[in-house]
């Protein structure tokens, strides 16, 4: 059996060629052309959440029972997280929930600060079980120092005819009121 040494590849310390600076191609020193793709892509959201959507189109808020561990889920899934277990019926849920957390943002979605704050956080859907269980979202027609925990808050809907399929169907939540 022989000893021999495994030979290294050997590489040039320098490429060959020029290289481009960003004064070349301003001064115009060079040919370039700038090629942006057009691309069109779509995407399934699952019988779940597309069943959900559907339901805020319509002004519903849907979830599903898992029989396995006794829960009701929002927003739903096609099986429960916590058994695997499969989840097949439906269940429309009041629009009315409770803060289960909430943030107070000066900055608009584009990052640019702004006077009047966003007031975003968690709801807890009413009759979704085991709490907490629900979505983030925003809260409307209430200031940052009349807001908290534990507040109970009520849907406020786009107009029918103006509603896509999406969660922003929903406006926001707002207080709810002692008659509502």
């Amino acid at each position: 059996m022989e000893n021999r040494k495994e030979e290294k590849p050997t590489y040039p310390k320098y490429a060959p060629g020029t290289h481009v600076r960003t004064s070349d191609i301003r001064d115009k020193k060079i040919t370039y052309t700038w090629w942006e793709p057009e691309i069109q892509y779509a995407w399934s959201l699952g019988n779940a959440m597309s069943k959900f959507l559907q339901g805020l189109k319509e002004g519903k808020i849907l979830g599903v029972h898992c029989h396995k561990c006794n829960r009701l889920i929002v927003p739903p899934r096609s099986f429960c997280e916590y058994c695997y277990g499969p989840t097949e019926d439906w269940v429309e849920l009041k629009d009315t929930g409770t803060i289960n957390t909430y943030s107070v943002s000066y900055l608009d979605p584009n990052a640019n600060r702004i006077e009047e704050p966003i007031l975003i956080g968690v709801i807890s859907i009413d009759e979704a079980y085991p709490k907490p269980m629900g979505f983030m979202h925003y809260f409307g027609e209430m200031s940052k120092d009349e807001i908290h925990i534990g507040m109970k808050v009520k849907a406020v809907w786009k107009p029918e005819d103006e509603r896509e399929g999406s969660i922003n169907d929903i406006k926001y939540f707002k207080p709810l009121g002692g008659g509502e």
